[in-house]
Order: structure tokens, then sequence, then C-alpha cells
């Protein structure tokens, strides 16, 4: 006989495990803090009586934020003394959520480096509500606040990320055009064919956390993307491939230099030109872009 089937709480605990994982992910930017977050979730999920539990999804959640929310405060102690930007942890991921529009744009790098200039409790509340579409009593049981103040915080959170990112939605077919566009340009030399690919104010955003090489500060305006990412490439020698995959459920690259990766790279789409690169080389975030992440909003 199956465990989960006589054991309620860790049935109910791995049904919800894909979500509860995303939440975590959603909210830290780290696939090991989300795992982290999930054994404190599960320590304290199996202390609860159940019979006193409405909804085990909600409940699950609730305690799951609690716990991101504590470690979301520590890493961001952790992320002033970061060398460079701080970038997410890149995830390959499966087909199914590349096919889920509103959660492949909430998981995309560009959307979570935006998460990042909000506070802990701003960002807790926007991934619940936008992402999760989860009810403003429950976000105001995960947070301690009333509801009322929930509403509040989702508004100017919804505010704040809103004035940062794309106005247009851009569809997947787009969005892997420009990559593809982007990725024969580059691994041929074509520096004419990247600047094509490339919008005029175009953002690059490196991370190497210290242990490779990288800008401290964000790139912007193509000429000047470009005379950075040809120097990068000339003074790191070997052979450059690009290999087409899906990080966080939208069109990326995982670049490698004679064979080895060197990092991945994720792209932000406007107009059917690359607007925004974000290149992840701290080794440290490269573990997961060899086999999938399960991701759901559900």
């Amino acid at each position: 006989m199956d465990d989960h089937a006589t054991d309620p709480a860790t049935g109910a605990f791995v049904a919800h495990r894909d979500l509860l994982f995303t939440v975590a992910y959603e909210m830290l930017g780290s696939a090991a803090d989300a795992e982290d977050v999930l054994q404190e979730t599960w320590l304290r999920w199996v202390k609860v009586d159940l019979e006193q539990v409405r909804d085990q999804r909600s409940y699950l959640v609730r305690i799951a934020t609690r716990q991101a929310l504590n470690r979301l405060r520590t890493l961001k102690r952790r992320k002033e003394a970061y060398v460079g930007p701080w970038l997410p942890e890149p995830l390959l991921t499966a087909p199914d959520v590349a096919e889920d529009v509103e959660l492949s744009e909430n998981l995309s790098l560009a959307l979570m480096f935006i998460l990042e200039t909000l506070s802990p409790t701003e960002r807790a509340v926007f991934v619940l509500r936008e992402v999760f579409d989860i009810g403003y009593d429950d976000i105001a049981a995960a947070i301690d606040k009333s509801p009322a103040a929930a509403r509040q915080i989702a508004h100017r959170a919804r505010r704040h990320v809103d004035a940062h990112r794309p106005r247009t939605p851009v569809s997947q077919e787009e969005a892997r055009a420009a990559s593809d566009a982007f990725q024969q340009a580059l691994v041929t030399g074509d520096l004419q064919g990247l600047l094509e690919v490339l919008a005029p104010d175009v953002v690059f955003v490196s991370d190497g956390g210290g242990l490779k090489l990288a800008a401290l500060r964000p790139v912007v305006g193509a000429d000047k993307v470009l005379r950075y990412m040809a120097g990068s490439v000339a003074k790191a020698g070997g052979a450059l491939t690009g290999e087409p995959t899906t990080v966080n459920g939208n069109p990326g690259l995982v670049l490698r230099l004679d064979g080895v990766i060197d990092g991945v790279l994720a792209f932000r789409v406007e107009n059917a030109r690359v607007a925004g690169l974000y290149y992840v080389r701290n080794p440290e975030k490269l573990t997961r872009v060899e086999s999938e992440t399960s991701l759901t909003s559900r």
C-alpha cells in the first residue's frame, strides 16, 4: 500500500510540493534556499492538527511564505555584500511551464530581477497575489497583517513592478526568434547581426558573484553592450557555442567555452528585439541547468 494513502500529512505535502517550491523560489530566486524552505515547511506541517485545517493548500502556502520571508530578510543582508548585480538562479524548466503564459512571464529572470527592488514583504505579497492568485485573507495571515494592509502592499508592489516591466507581452515564438538570431550572430562573431537584434537601449546584466569575471554594473545601450560582449569573448578565448534551452519557462541559451558551461543567458524581448540580457556566470548558480525543475502555479 502507498504510504501516502495512510498518511494524510505526507500526502498533502507531496501533492503540493512543486507549488511550495515555486512559491519559495519566486520569493527567493535561489533553488537551494527554496529547498531549505520546503524542509522547514515540512517540519512545521507534521505538527499541525489537520482536522483544524480548512484548506490544506492555503495553509501550506502560508507556512512556506513565513519561512521564505524569514530567509528573504537574511538573503537581503547577504546580497548587500554580493560582488556586482545579483541575478536569480536560472532553472531548466519543462515545456508545460512555457505553455503557462502568466507563470512563464512571472518566472522570467527579467521580472525576478525587478522583484529584487521590492522589500521582502512587498515581494511576498506580490508573488502570492499576482503569481499564485492567493486571496487577501490568506496573504494577510501569511504576513501577519490585516487584509486591508495586504491590499495596500499589493497595490504598491504592483505599481512598482508595472513601471519597470515591458508594456506589451511577447509570444514564445517571438522570443525564440530573437534569441535564435542573437545566438547565431554571437557564435559566428557577426557583430553587425548582433547590433541588428539588440534594441538601442538594451540593458546587459551579468552575475559572476566575484567568482567569474562580470560587469559590476548593468551595461546600457547597444553599442556599449556590443563592445563589452565582444571584449569578453576575445578575453575568454576558446570556441564559444550556444545551446538553446528553456530557462524559467522562457527561451534562453547555455553558453559553453570549449565545451564547458560558461553561463546561462536569458532574454527580455520587446518589439522583436532583445531589450534585456541577463547572464549568470556564478558557478554556484549553475547547478540546475542540465536537469529539469518542476514548477507550477497550481
